[in-house]
């Protein structure tokens, strides 16, 4: 049996649909992650944008074109949790549809049979505690280990928190298992807001990430919110013997305006002030970011302070993205939105600012030593990020190991660098 398991939008979900896999495996399923025919399709789906929400949509119509008569099409994640009925509508193929909880519960249905079954739509009340999965296999030098889920947080823009629920933490002691046991060269700790890990004992990020101090995989956390940076925060992270400095800090807008509009509860001056900690905590950290372009109460002088902020930072890498209105959010109720072409330039110029201020950060790699974990090769390089996520073209042979490099140049999206 064939069975094409396909994941849309975030970490989280591509760490469930791990889950998924390795049970269909051990059923006895071949599961491939691209589409392609097989008997049975899991389409993880996206709500984060509309844009996102429209590619779920389309892409479980794809399943069932590709599956024929005869394919079962089973639907779960954010976008079905907000609207399962668009995706029951795709065909007779389409037997079952959940939402962003109880993934776990549709290997059960699975292993219950699928001749003949026609399940319709069963959205779970989202729960309060974390739903445990099976724990995915390690298949690349990287790992993505699921540590929190759901959000406390309700930015006026965010539809996340009525999808996922409210924030919701993995015990301590099983995360620590988990990473320990793997043998991956890096792990990277995920949540929808891990910065809110907190478990039913109390432990917090801190207590986690001293708990994984003598781990041997680079230990990389994924994106972190302004609050979580403290003196007692970062002393732990120095504490971690493999610890990657690249903060992914959330910013989404440089103008105090425009962060109060958006509910985000810190201002321009204080994101700055933990930027500053963090560059005095690690010689060599990057800082990556978020930015939403085009909120609705962003005028030009707002935009203006978020392409400063870029320079006065001096961010690795802005992820930058048009404000996307999403239905049922207090942003979407309050205010109008921005025409289209003002948010496509403002993003275009923005991105500019964005590679200009990258650029500069790599070039002052240029003569130093950076140590990579290898993961692909292409052509005559060995391709693989650095402990402060530049990526890194490497000319030499390497096996799997971190292996440091001495930087020559700049090259495509990165740095090219010879094995020392």
């Amino acid at each position: 049996m064939k069975a094409v398991v396909f994941t849309l939008g975030c970490k989280v979900n591509d760490v469930e649909s791990g889950s998924l896999i390795r049970g269909l495996e051990e059923m006895g399923y071949e599961v491939s992650r691209q589409m392609e025919a097989a008997d049975l399709y899991i389409i993880n789906t996206c709500a984060v944008t509309g844009e996102a929400e429209r590619k779920s949509r389309q892409t479980v119509g794809k399943a069932v074109k590709a599956g024929g008569k005869n394919a079962r099409v089973i639907v779960c994640g954010c976008a079905s949790q907000k609207n399962a009925l668009p995706f029951l509508e795709k065909g007779d193929g389409v037997i079952f549809v959940s939402g962003a909880q109880g993934k776990g519960k549709i290997l059960e249905l699975v292993r219950e049979g699928l001749d003949n079954a026609s399940y319709g739509a069963r959205v779970e009340e989202l729960s309060k505690d974390y739903e445990e999965m099976l724990t995915p296999h390690c298949l690349k030098t990287r790992n993505f280990v699921k540590i929190q889920d759901g959000c406390n947080r309700f930015c006026s823009y965010c539809i996340i928190p009525y999808l996922r629920g409210r924030s919701r933490s993995r015990k301590l002691s099983s995360l620590v298992d988990e990473v320990l046991s793997s043998s991956a060269e890096e792990t990277v700790l995920t949540g929808i807001d891990i910065s809110d890990y907190r478990d039913g004992d109390g432990n917090t990020l801190t207590e986690l990430l001293l708990a994984l101090k003598d781990a041997d995989t680079r230990i990389r956390l994924g994106s972190i919110e302004v609050s979580l940076i403290t003196p007692e925060f970062l002393s732990a992270a120095k504490r971690v013997k493999n610890f990657a400095p690249q903060f992914h800090l959330s910013l989404q807008s440089g103008s105090n305006a425009v962060l109060k509009s958006m509910n985000r509860r810190y201002t321009r001056e204080e994101y700055i002030e933990k930027c500053k900690m963090i560059y005095a905590a690690f010689e060599n950290a990057s800082i990556t970011t978020d930015i939403i372009v085009g909120f609705p109460t962003e005028t030009e002088e707002d935009f203006m302070q978020s392409m400063k902020i870029v320079e006065e930072v001096g961010f690795l890498q802005v992820h930058a993205f048009p404000y996307s209105p999403r239905e049922g959010t207090n942003a979407y109720k309050r205010y109008k939105e921005l025409p289209y072409a003002i948010k496509k330039e403002r993003v275009e110029r923005l991105i500019e600012r964005a590679n200009e201020v990258k650029k500069r950060y790599l070039e002052s790699y240029i003569g130093k030593t950076l140590s990579i974990v290898p993961e692909n090769r292409i052509g005559e390089y060995t391709e693989g990020y650095s402990e402060n996520y530049i990526r890194v073209y490497a000319r030499g042979e390497f096996g799997k190991e971190p292996t440091r490099v001495r930087v020559e140049g700049l090259y495509q999206d990165g740095v090219i660098a010879v094995k020392e």
